[in-house]
């Protein structure tokens, strides 16, 4: 599996980047440890900040600015990362999803990027990010079926189509319990600084609460396609 980015794409967000983690896992229902972790962060942002403060939050701003370089309204759709913050701070909470989710949550709301989880098994081919074309939708994540407005987005495809974006993931893709190997994506648009530590701080917990947790790939993508 190749991850590229789409040239047009990088012309318009010079500083897009993808953090990847490839690894393999057993996905399960989060351990009591877990989510009393996940509580006290999500306690700990609620408590120190107002939704005035989301704006200047690392990674927020750029991928804002992304969305709009890309024809979309980044007041309408916000990336994941910003619309978490806003329901945390907002003392909304957050779903417990399994345990790999659940640390994609903690991460993207520490850090402030926005972050995908996918199930490698169904992803056919290679992975491009680009801009969505006009029309774009998929059946996204959710109580009920619905179909998800991505075009304009920057989004991942790969041969069947479109499965992720910084907003909103795709049922196709979704993470389900059993052993499985996930692509896990940070969206960097802001060029690659702080992206190691972040990186790493994912490794860390997934081998403390993910059983049979494995490393396949740790890297920065920057390839053009």
């Amino acid at each position: 599996m190749n991850i590229l980015i789409d040239k047009n794409t990088k012309e318009l967000v010079p500083g897009v980047v993808l953090g990847v983690i490839k690894y393999s896992a057993e996905i399960e229902k989060s351990s009591d440890e877990l989510l009393t972790y996940f509580d006290s962060v999500m306690a700990e942002i609620g408590e120190n900040n107002e939704t005035k403060d989301i704006a200047l939050m690392p990674h927020i701003k750029p991928t804002r600015a992304a969305y709009k370089a890309l024809g979309k309204d980044p007041h309408s759709y916000r990336g994941a990362a910003e619309q978490m913050l806003r329901r945390v701070i907002l003392k909304k909470g957050l779903y417990h999803v399994n345990n790999a989710v659940d640390i994609n949550n903690i991460i993207s709301v520490k850090s402030g990027y926005s972050i995908g989880s996918y199930d490698i098994a169904q992803i056919e081919g290679d992975v491009t990010l680009k801009k969505a074309p006009e029309g774009t939708h998929y059946k996204g994540i959710g109580k009920d079926t619905y179909e998800y407005n991505v075009e304009f987005l920057p989004a991942l495809f790969d041969n069947l189509g479109c499965f992720g974006n910084p907003s909103s993931d795709s049922q196709r893709t979704m993470l389900k319990n059993g052993n499985r190997e996930v692509l896990f994506i940070f969206y960097a648009f802001d060029g690659e600084d702080g992206l190691d530590y972040w990186m790493d701080e994912t490794e860390r917990l997934l081998s403390m609460y993910c059983k049979n947790y494995n490393t396949i790939e740790k890297k920065i993508y920057k390839e053009i396609g």
